[in-house]
Formats: structure tokens, sequence, C-alpha cells
């Protein structure tokens, strides 16, 4: 690492952009604190992946996770939809709210659509050029060549580039830097630790910004996608989007450290602080989310002849913590007035909370469930 050299400013006639040096190289690791902390993460991330193993029905939760995740790297972006929100229908969100909503909308369909392709598709340019294209649809942003790698310069702060932040390579180069960070990525003779390799693979696709737009998100989701990609993780359960906005200056003081300083190791290092956070953070909530199974099953045994109509919704709401009656009735099969019935029952057992607002009707929170991801 000490022989690292992150690249160079090249003039460009009115203003200088950074021509970062390819990362498919040989690397060798010379800091002890580094490794200890490398192996920290790798056994935070093995004990949060048996998870995946033991928890019954875990894609129910996972699903919170994403929103979640969804909720914060779009906050790092400026978009200022709470967990709350994000779970309302689009008819439920007042005009001023909803281009943000549908941006937290477009991260979660990213996401998942991305994670389905693994399975046919590898870690590659054509995965995250067709997540970006999900990313940005319909949204602000989705005039900004879609899917497709930019053609023209772009810039990281400042209104234009003769008062930007950062300004990266030049569009010319955009490609040839995507190919050496794909060949690191499937270079299985490259023998640099997998969490190492993305936190490397996250910071060249942020130096390089290879889109218009939409770049710190992808860039956000690539790191699950590659987790679960190359076996780290069975499910998609890590998401370091909280991490990065709680630390939100480090995050980027770190980023461009490695640009100015040469310095990919205090980068690497605050990178592995992150998946330990994060983590344990993920364990702790996934005890949670299992202590409350336990209490509310307990709950709904007290239902009798009900308690079977009552476990179908809450396999509903494990998912999507929100319900109105018509999905109530449509889950269960009930009548009307027994789908009211039923639903009043949870309200009494402090189970379900009936929500405000909605156009549609009422609404009914699992709140107890929903803090468990705040």
């Amino acid at each position: 690492m000490k022989t690292f050299n992150s690249g160079k400013y090249i003039n460009q006639g009115t203003y200088k952009s950074f021509q970062p040096e390819h990362i498919n190289r040989t690397w060798q690791l010379d800091d002890m604190e580094l490794m200890h902390l490398l192996g920290q993460a790798d056994r935070q991330l093995g004990r949060l992946d048996m998870y995946s193993d033991y928890i019954p029905n875990i894609d129910l939760f996972i699903s919170m996770h994403i929103l979640k995740e969804a909720t914060q790297s779009s906050k790092i972006e400026g978009t200022k939809t709470n967990i709350e929100e994000a779970l309302l229908q689009k008819e439920d969100i007042s005009d001023e709210k909803r281009d943000d909503w549908e941006e937290v909308q477009n991260y979660i369909a990213a996401l998942n659509q991305a994670i389905e392709k693994l399975d046919a598709l590898p870690f590659s340019s054509r995965l995250i050029k067709q997540t970006h294209k999900t990313l940005l649809t319909g949204v602000r942003g989705a005039h900004k060549s879609l899917g497709n790698f930019r053609t023209s310069q772009n810039w990281i702060g400042g209104a234009t580039l003769k008062d930007a932040t950062f300004i990266p390579p030049i569009h010319d180069t955009v490609g040839e830097y995507m190919s050496d960070l794909e060949k690191l990525v499937h270079d299985e003779l490259n023998y640099l630790p997998y969490l190492l390799k993305i936190a490397l693979v996250h910071y060249q696709f942020e130096t390089i910004h290879p889109f218009l737009d939409g770049n710190g998100r992808v860039g956000r989701l690539m790191i699950t996608l590659y987790l679960v990609d190359q076996g780290l993780l069975k499910k998609p359960v890590l998401y370091l989007s909280d991490y990065f906005e709680k630390n939100r200056i480090l995050y980027y003081d770190n980023l461009m450290r490695v640009r100015e300083k040469n310095d990919l190791t205090q980068w690497f290092k605050f990178f592995l602080v992150g998946v330990i956070e994060t983590a344990k953070s993920g364990i702790n909530t996934f005890d949670q989310v299992l202590k409350l199974q336990k209490e509310t099953e307990i709950k709904l045994q007290t239902l009798g002849p009900r308690f079977h109509n009552a476990q179908k919704l809450m396999e509903y709401v494990y998912q999507r913590p929100i319900i109105d009656v018509q999905k109530a009735k449509e889950i269960t099969e009930l009548s009307l007035p027994s789908v009211y019935k039923l639903l009043s029952k949870l309200e009494e057992l402090k189970v379900l909370t009936e929500t405000k607002g909605s156009k549609r009707g009422k609404q009914y929170v699992f709140k107890e469930y929903v803090n468990l991801f705040k």
C-alpha cells in the first residue's frame, strides 16, 4: 500500500480532470491494524450471514433492510423520505414529497432487480448499467442518459467546472477504467481480500463517476451486490448507506484523501469499521426481530379461531408493515365485517396501530417492527 499512487490531475484546457491509476494490479498489505480490522470484519460478516440459515422466512425481513437502505442512500443525495413515508402508496404522499418518494421506490426496485439478475448475470458493467436505468427511470436525472456511461464531462460539488470540488476523468476514458475495475472483480489470481477488493472498487467507481447522475446510489448499491455475488453473504443483509450517512463528512473526506494523499489504507480502515458496525447492528436487529416475533405469536394465540387469519396478515406485514382494509380482505378472503373485527382485535392486542391520513380508508401499521429498523 505504501507504493500506491492514486493518479494525477491532467490539464484539459479550462479545467483539470483527475485521471486515476488502474486498480487491477498486484497488492501487498503491510499494516497490522488494517489486518486486525479485516479479521474483525470477516468475523462479524460471518455471524450476520449465519442468520440467513436459521431465521425462518428471512426474505420477509430482508425487504425492510432494503427499505432502510433505500431511504438512507437517497438521504445522502438530499431526499427526505423516511421509512414510514416510503411504506405508503403513491396517492397517500403529498405532491411536494412525491419526487423524493419515487426516488426511494426506484432504489428498492433497482436493488431487488439486480439481486435477482445475479443468478444469470455476473457483477459487471452490464449489470451496473441496467441497475442505473431502473434507478433513474421517471425521476430527477431521468434525462441524463439512463443506463449508459457518460459522453461528457461531469463534476462533484460546485455549480460549474470552475468551482467544482472534484472533477472525475474525461468521458473518453470511462470505458477503459470500468473495464479495469471489472477485471479486478473477476481476477481470481488477484488475492486482495474480498472486503478490501469491494472497498477499492467502491472508491474507484466513485472516482470514475461513470454516469451523469446517480453515481453515489449505484456505487453504494454495488457493495451489497458484490458481497452476494462472491458468496460472502447468502442473502443481501448488509447495507452501508446508514453508516456513510451518519459519517457523511468522513466518508467524503476519506475518498478525497486517497486522491490527494494516496492514502488508501485510511479509506480501507474507514470502510472496514463500517462493515463491523453495520454487521453488529444487523445482528442486533435480527435478534430483536426474533424476540418480537415470539412475543407477537403469543399474542396471536389468544385469538382462538381467528389465529390462522391473523397469521396470514402477519406474514404480509413482516414484509410490508403497513396494511389497509382492502389488502387485509384480499389476504384473508374474509368478509369486510370479519376483516374489521380481526384488525380491531390486533389493535386491542397492540400488534397493529391505526394510522391517519390515508386517502383509501383505514390503514394499520406494525409500529414496533418498523421501529426496529429506524
